[in-house]
This record gives C-alpha cells, structure tokens and sequence, in this order.
C-alpha cells in the first residue's frame, strides 16, 4: 500500500522548482522576458511558465504590459522583513570568532563611528598580537587598512568631513592622493598597510557590503610583518571568504562580492 511519504517528497520538490524560479528572476536585477528567466533557472520554456502563473497568483511575480517578469510586492514584503531581521553585528562577530578558531589568526571587526572607524571588536589569535589598539580605538581614514576600506567603499557624502581632517592633520597628501587610493583598494578588493601605522606589524582589511553595496563593517586580518610577503596568506584568503559570505547573507549586490 502507497505511503504519503512520495507526496510529502514531492510538494518539497515543487517548492525548490520554484525558489529556482525566484533566485533566477532577482539575479536578473529587472523585468526579463520568459526566455532570460528560462536560461537562468534551467526549466524547460513550459514549466517556467507554469511555475510563473502559480506566484504571479501569490503575488510573488508581477508581469508588466510588454509580458516581462518582475519580483511582485510579496516577495519585495518577505525580502524586507528577512533583513529587518538581519543583525548583521551578531552574525559577523559569530563567523569571526569561527574564523579566529579555524585559522589562528588575529582579526579585528570597525564600523565607521562618529570619529571616524573605530574597533568595536577584536578576536586576538594565538600567539597573540601584542599592540597599543583596543576596542573603542579610532583609527586613520587614510593611513590604516581598516580606515581605507571606508574610504573606498562609502558614499563621498558620508567620508566627506573625515577625509577634511585628514587633509588638514597630513600636508604631504592632497585629494588626488586620496582619489588614486580609493581607486586601488577598490580595484584589489582589499586594503593593506604593511608596518607603517603599528610597526612590526601587517594589517589587510576586506569590506563587509550591505544591501546598498556600501561597506557598513570591515574585518581586519592583524599579522606580523613581512616585508617579504607579496601574496595574501591563507588566512588573508579565507577571510576575504567570510566578509564574501556575510556580505551575501546581507543581500549586497553580485557585484560587489
């Protein structure tokens, strides 16, 4: 005699079909016709389409005149209540703390204070690192990894003052000297002071990307220098991994990780 269990099995299945169907649509980033939603989910051209009726009916999907698709206001209310629940303080600090236990390695984890970018927690590796910073330390814009990655990764508008007083403390820089910074770190992906700010010590700094694709925390690997090292470590790789996979759990654009 039949169990429930293949029905069970394949109600399950139906709704993976069509979250496959949802990803697909939202990676498009706007309203695309049934063949672009069709070569990213790889459905067949009919079963898309089913799968399209079934959440245009729960409001999931809209389709506008020219017969495009777009994400309807259920999934934009569901999308917005999930990262209303985003602690993204909490889930950064849990995955450094996992990372620190993984690797070993010294991590610090700024956000970009009233003051300028300011530790506001450090997980100290082992052998530990031995240095004046501490939680609630605020740091250079200009001259610290950590500080760099702000520079870079947010709106002018927000740095404007910071970068101000930077200029105004450091009369060997000028503003094309903070355009062509902002440039590299954007281009690397990463920041990294090799013994200048904190002697005998390396600090590379990866950004943290909100839904906005700004950098809202950064996480800042702390080493020993090396002034031989001309490659990212394995730590410095894995953690540019972590800040990739809290930026995503984030909703930051493909883009930017």
């Amino acid at each position: 005699m039949p169990t429930a269990t293949p029905k069970k099995r394949a109600g399950i299945q139906s709704v993976e079909i069509g979250m496959r169907v949802l990803e697909a649509l939202a990676e498009l980033g706007a309203a695309r016709p049934l063949a672009a939603i069709v070569r990213g989910c790889g459905l067949s051209p009919s079963q898309t389409h089913r799968y399209l009726a079934s959440l245009s009916e729960a409001g999931m999907v809209l389709q506008d005149v020219h017969g495009n698709y777009d994400l309807g206001p259920a999934a934009l209310k569901l999308g917005l209540s999930a990262l209303a629940r985003i602690d993204v303080f909490r889930i950064a600090d849990e995955k450094l703390a996992a990372f620190r236990s993984e690797t070993g390695a010294t991590v610090l984890l700024a956000a970009l204070g009233p003051s300028g970018p300011t530790i506001v927690r450090w997980h100290m590796g082992s052998p530990p690192v031995v240095t004046s910073l501490a939680l609630g330390s605020v740091l250079s814009l200009v001259n610290s990894a950590t500080g760099q990655v702000f520079l870079a990764f947010r709106p002018d508008q927000e740095i404007a003052s910071f970068v101000q007083a930077e200029l105004e403390r450091n009369s060997s820089i000028d503003a094309s000297d903070i355009e062509k910074l902002k440039a590299k770190v954007r281009g690397e992906g990463r920041a990294h002071v090799g013994g200048t700010l904190i002697p005998g010590l390396d600090a590379k700094a990866f950004p943290i990307f909100d839904l906005q694709g700004n950098a809202v925390l950064t996480a800042t690997l702390i080493s020993l220098h090396d002034p031989r090292d001309r490659k990212d470590s394995k730590s410095a790789v894995r953690l540019r991994a972590v800040c990739r996979d809290i930026s995503e759990v984030m909703g930051a654009p493909a883009g930017k990780i």
